[in-house]
């Protein structure tokens, strides 16, 4: 016999998957964003730096020359399915719903964060500023320091020196690394920074960028090896999101498992806009 949810049921359940993803989500909104993509590739336009000239009187104008780069994200389709009969139930608890609503919103969220994590990783580092927009910059510690404030100064020094803009810098660290920041009198003074730190234990944003803590993940999360680990500053227009498919969320009664699929759904992919705009900082963990 076939089995059936009402629309509104469905809807209700897919409201409330919609409803935790807003609050688990990370790092989508530290980057660009492209919604409503068609197909399985997105083309992010990146554009060089124009210099103003002068011209004589009656003299053509010299065009800037532009230059005009293309980026291509490849979107993949990502599933967070699960079997459940709390749909069976005459009554559905709330609480059991709500929590099933939760595991799959959070796997959906973390999945996004991995691409963000693995775009930023793929770009090409240098120890110096060569200039190249399509080369990151690298803070290497990693022989003799854990995370510290320093390795931070030196991230936003090389965001100013590229001159990206103040507004919208992220900083993408282990939690681990943030207890370890949390050691500094600099970072948790009140002479240095807001009450926040002091109060909660926390640390929101610091030196211009807005922080971002990443646990152990499935995913992947942060690369890193052993105790040699990596955390990545960069400006928001320095990673492309694409999304073909946002979040959404069926329910089907498979018969072969007498049971319902709940299954939360998307698709998207990332990629490095202007890796000049990311900083890699390398520190251990140990020390």
């Amino acid at each position: 016999m076939s089995k059936f949810l009402t629309d509104a049921a469905v809807q209700e359940f897919d409201s409330e998957v919609k409803h935790e993803y807003q609050g688990t989500k990370s790092l989508r909104d530290t980057v660009t964003i492209r919604t409503g993509v068609v197909g399985d590739a997105y083309k992010f336009t990146r554009m060089g730096k124009g210099l103003a000239n002068q011209k004589a009187s009656q003299a053509d104008v010299t065009p800037m020359d532009i230059s005009h780069g293309r980026q291509t994200a490849n979107l993949e389709n990502w599933n967070a399915p699960e079997y459940t009969d709390i749909f069976d139930q005459a009554e559905v608890n709330f609480d059991e719903k709500s929590e099933l609503a939760t595991v799959i919103a959070k796997a959906l969220g973390r999945r996004e964060d991995q691409l963000v994590i693995d775009a930023l990783a793929s770009v090409t580092f240098a120890a110096t500023n060569d200039e190249n927009p399509d080369t990151g910059r690298v803070f290497d510690i990693s022989g003799t320091r854990n995370f510290d404030l320093s390795a931070i100064r030196s991230a936003a020094a090389h965001l100013d020196d590229i001159e990206a803009d103040e507004a919208d810098r992220h900083l993408v660290m282990r939690s681990q690394a943030m207890a370890k920041l949390l050691e500094d009198s600099t970072v948790t003074s009140s002479d240095f920074n807001s009450v926040k730190a002091l109060i909660n234990g926390e640390l929101d944003t610091f030196m211009g960028f807005k922080f971002h803590k990443i646990g152990t993940r499935k995913e992947g999360g942060l690369p890193g090896v052993a105790a040699d680990r990596e955390a990545f500053a960069y400006h928001k227009s320095a990673i492309g999101l694409a999304i073909g498919m946002d979040m959404k969320t069926t329910v089907d009664w498979i018969a072969q498992k007498t049971s319902w699929l709940a299954n939360g759904m998307f698709k998207a992919g990332a990629i490095a806009r202007e890796a000049q705009g990311i900083v890699k900082i390398q520190y251990n963990e140990t020390i």
